[in-house]
């Protein structure tokens, strides 16, 4: 039996933004109990030139709704990047899981040929749907999670592996 697009998608993306919520659940709970501003935490970076922890959730997020859209023929929408609290992340990272979960294997499936073009300011980039989802969406998405689980660490939040994997 070979994988779907939609199997190899909408699901991971659920499943992965489920465990985005718990680090940030996890980081809210751990500033509490230490008694500092948990919401330090939603600007902190790894490194001066990085992004900080909102902008790799907005990023996150960004990657499974367009990718969810564009794989089933529709404009991604467009959300403001105005969270700076974690509980305006937590809200994003639930709004992102809805809209993705909202998509059906039929929607998605049979992507795999489709012409996907990405256009930025500076550049063009052009994907098949299988490559995009494989070779740009989902490396990103993992990225930008593995980002946030690391400045959460970095900052003393006691998240594990099994955090960032989710339960099995």
């Amino acid at each position: 039996m070979s994988l779907s697009m939609y199997q190899a998608s909408i699901p991971v993306f659920v499943r992965m933004l489920d465990n985005l919520s718990n680090l940030l659940t996890i980081a809210a709970q751990h500033a509490e109990k230490a008694g500092y501003d948990k919401n330090v935490l939603a600007s902190s970076r790894l490194f001066p030139d990085m992004f900080p922890l909102s902008k790799q959730v907005q990023i996150a997020t960004d990657m499974v709704k367009g990718a969810a859209a564009r794989l089933s023929g529709e404009t991604p929408p467009s959300w403001a990047d105005t969270e700076t609290t974690l509980e305006e992340l937590l809200a994003r990272v639930a709004k992102a899981k809805d809209y993705v979960s909202s998509f059906v294997a039929e929607k998605v499936d049979g992507s795999e040929q489709k012409e996907v073009i990405l256009n930025w300011p500076t550049v063009t980039l052009n994907f098949n749907g299988q490559d995009y989802l494989l070779n740009f969406v989902l490396p990103n998405f993992y990225f930008h999670i593995s980002t946030v689980y690391a400045i959460l660490r970095a900052n003393g939040v006691p998240v594990g592996k099994m955090d960032f994997l989710g339960a099995y």
